[in-house]
């Protein structure tokens, strides 16, 4: 089994910051690209942000220069700094890995999501 445990959400105003974290545990031997989606209510789940084992980071055009996302690879941790929030920006957030498990067979996890609420 493979866990991923979110923090970090809550309610913020318009251009306010807040900083997701998810933490990654069980059996997973090597993980390769770390990210974070979005859903809002009565919309498809999207992808915000996106890095891989090296360090090379991917964003959606609409988070683009007021979202951060960093890893730290000795606490299985990915992190999301949201800046300049917008009332858009509200959505259930989830994190998700792809890796490899102990077993030699592949792994796509998710979190459980954490709640994302701007405010105007």
């Amino acid at each position: 089994q493979v866990q991923l445990v979110e923090s970090g959400g809550g309610l913020v105003q318009a251009g306010g910051s807040l900083r997701l974290s998810c933490a990654v545990s069980g059996s997973i031997f090597r993980i390769n690209a770390m990210g974070w989606y979005r859903q809002a209510p009565g919309k498809q789940r999207e992808l915000v942000a996106t890095i891989t084992s090296g360090g090379s980071t991917n964003y959606a055009d609409s988070v683009k220069g007021r979202f951060t996302i960093s890893r730290d690879n000795a606490k299985n941790t990915v992190y999301l700094q949201m800046n300049s929030l917008k009332p858009e920006d509200t959505a259930v957030y989830y994190c998700n890995i792809e890796g490899v498990r102990f077993s030699g067979t592949r792994s796509n996890s998710w979190g459980q999501g954490t709640q994302v609420t701007v405010s105007s």
